[in-house]
């Protein structure tokens, strides 16, 4: 049962300014995963290292991905208002880093520095919602994140474009400064300190377990493939140390004063079938962000700006739904029979998506990944919402950080073995033809073709995206059963008290 509530402390004025705040951070957060994408050859030619141009990337990824589950616990030991000013300290730092960079290395570990501030933001931003909304109203400030966080994978590439051709791709990164200080000054004033402080202890062991745990796993499905082959000694070696950090890291957490993780979560039926799904819908939404821009521009021609456009029925489908289906909770208080809804409508659209080849319109495909949109938005607002009702105020933080893990994780196997049936498919169809390209399959390589051979390669390309949302509809079948499991607990209406 949820723990016993009481009045919120904040007024409301407050709460406004904290959740606005919370909404830029975690949008700045969420671009700077994207927003280089477009920018990454201007960068090259600028500061040169082509041979490490994934790492501008991945360096980021890497350090978000390893930071968030830290910074979960260490909000809950510490206060989430000391950790946002961490973690935005840091981003802000690395921004203005990244801007000044003079050469890819210095990019390269600047990038990291700013992910392990923005990894931070990704948990604390849906923590601190716990901390100043009543559960039963969460579901809608949820919502308006999840729309945050998916509208960054359109506006990324095309804001970071933008930036490349009226000013320089430096402003990528110093636009950060304004935004992120200003948004930092009104959380401050909003969410103020409660003056309680305990010493506690930090679980450096399971910190450094997992660490290696998550970064390894980063690695492998991050590069694999691309910088090293899936047999190779780096892969297999990168497999290895994943199992072996992720045995240590369950061990340590068992006899730990102060886990990371605590084991007792994996007792409770909302935290499970929550991360469950969560791994699941990162598992769909990811492959369909990574692989549904290369069937548009490659196969069907067009710009990687229109591609950008055309993904925006799925942005809008997730912002209605998720809209929507805050509301529900609010009113309601329940939430179980949302992703049920959610995974149907995101098994029927990756359904639809089996179905597209170089014919397919415009407004066709808008509709197909309109319906995913809508399935994945009715469970965004839910998981987070759920898990936080369910755990105590003390692990809040904990739990929060473990469903946006979970989630990373889904997203990134899925893109690595997705990645990997693609490829395969690709070479089998094509034969010598992907010898020739070399591997090489941009749009800019593939306007050096004869229309014979873009014709050739465009067929290729859909037919080796088909498999992928063959796999993701039965995943999402999957995710359907798991959210039947799900356990609903009411939401509460009112507040626990807040403690730093």
């Amino acid at each position: 049962m949820p723990p016993e509530a009481h009045s919120p402390a904040q007024p409301p004025q407050s709460i406004r300014l904290v959740i606005g705040s919370v909404a830029v951070l975690l949008l700045l957060a969420s671009l700077d995963q994207t927003i280089v994408s477009t920018a990454l050859p201007t960068i090259v030619s600028d500061l040169g290292g082509l041979d490490h141009l994934s790492w501008v990337v991945t360096a980021y990824i890497l350090a978000s991905t390893i930071s968030a589950p830290l910074y979960g616990k260490l909000g809950d030991l510490f206060g989430r208002r000391n950790m946002v000013f961490v973690s935005v300290g840091l981003f802000l730092l690395g921004s203005t880093l990244c801007g000044m960079a003079g050469s890819m290395e210095a990019l390269i570990a600047a990038r990291g520095l700013q992910g392990i501030g923005g990894g931070g933001l990704f948990v604390l931003a849906l923590s601190v919602i716990g901390d100043v909304i009543p559960p039963k109203e969460r579901g809608k400030i949820q919502g308006v994140f999840a729309a945050v966080f998916s509208l960054s994978s359109v506006l990324g590439p095309l804001l970071g474009g933008w930036f490349v051709d009226a000013f320089s791709w430096h402003w990528i990164f110093y636009i950060n400064l304004p935004l992120g200080a200003l948004a930092v000054m009104g959380f401050a004033a909003g969410f103020a300190p409660t003056g309680k402080r305990e010493k506690r202890s930090i679980d450096w062991a399971g910190a450094a377990a997992l660490s290696l745990s998550l970064g390894s796993l980063a690695l492998v499905t991050s590069l694999g493939g691309r910088s090293f082959g899936w047999g190779s000694a780096e892969a297999l070696g990168l497999i290895a140390l994943f199992v072996t950090a992720t045995l240590s890291f369950m061990a340590i957490e068992r006899r730990a004063a102060e886990p990371i993780l605590p084991p007792t979560l994996f007792s409770q039926n909302v935290f499970v079938f929550t991360s469950l799904i969560g791994f699941v819908t990162g598992a769909v939404l990811f492959g369909a962000v990574t692989f549904l821009p290369l069937y548009l521009q490659i196969a069907k021609g067009i710009t990687p700006t229109a591609s950008g456009l055309m993904l925006v029925p799925m942005t809008a489908g997730i912002v209605v739904s998720s809209t929507l289906a805050g509301q529900f909770m609010g009113r309601t208080g329940r939430y179980r029979m949302l992703p049920m809804i959610g995974m149907g409508l995101a098994m029927l659209g990756t359904l639809l998506l089996t179905q597209i080849d170089r014919g397919t319109g415009t407004a066709t495909f808008g509709l197909y990944v309109g319906v995913l949109g809508a399935g994945l938005g009715c469970i965004f607002p839910v998981v987070t919402t759920a898990v936080q009702n369910a755990v105590p105020r003390a692990q809040l933080g904990t739990a929060t950080a473990a469903g946006v893990m979970f989630r990373q994780i889904g997203g990134s196997l899925a893109v690595a073995v997705f990645g990997a049936l693609f490829a395969g498919r690709m070479a089998g169809i094509l034969g010598d033809t992907a010898a020739e390209l070399g591997g090489e399959i941009g749009p800019q390589i593939i306007a050096t073709l004869t229309p014979e051979l873009q014709e050739a390669v465009g067929a290729a390309i859909v037919s080796a995206v088909h498999p992928i949302f063959w796999i993701s509809a039965g995943m999402a079948a999957i995710g359907l059963a798991l959210a039947y499991a799900l356990h609903e607990i009411p939401l509460a209406n009112r507040m626990v008290p807040r403690g730093e």
